[in-house]
């Protein structure tokens, strides 16, 4: 058990931010999943909009830093433009 009740709040307030994070790098993960799954070029486009987009707004809430977004954004990317 931590001594100063201030460490003991932070402890309880990193667990539930951890929680709702969590979530939002799910669906990040998942949207991204699709579009490396996903084998003709046409469906890999509509669903790299869509991840681009869902990696836009955790980029934006500050849930994942912009430099990890733009490279996530980066790798869809190199892989629709890979596909013929």
């Amino acid at each position: 058990m931590p001594v100063k009740k201030t460490i003991a709040k932070r402890i309880r307030q990193a667990e539930k931010a951890r929680v709702r994070n969590k979530h939002y790098n799910s669906t990040m993960k998942t949207a991204i999943k699709f579009v490396l799954s996903s084998t003709e070029k046409e469906t890999a486009e509509k669903l790299g909009i869509a991840a681009h987009s869902v990696i836009d707004s955790i980029a934006n809430k500050g849930i994942i830093h912009k430099n990890k977004a733009a490279n996530q954004k980066s790798k869809v990317s190199r892989f629709i433009n890979k596909l013929s």
